[in-house]
């Protein structure tokens, strides 16, 4: 009897598994985009703040490099 029971038990477990999953699935896939696309924002917005900041600093050398030419 004891068998039967847990037998019966574990499948009743699976099959509530497999009713769950679909809807977990799209779940998971539509945070996995979420926070994919929140990255990618932040990234971006980073990305063109160094820019900019690595174009000022290129700007400065090659300002200061026309200058020590100019003087020699």
């Amino acid at each position: 009897m004891i068998n039967v029971k847990r037998q019966v038990f574990l499948s009743v477990g699976r099959a509530n598994v497999r009713l769950r999953r679909p809807y977990c699935r799209g779940q998971t896939l539509v945070e996995y985009a979420l926070i994919i696309a929140v990255i990618s924002i932040v990234a971006i917005s980073v990305l063109l703040n160094v820019g900019s900041a690595v174009r000022s600093i290129y700007t400065m050398v090659d300002s200061q490099l026309i200058i020590s030419s100019a003087n020699q």
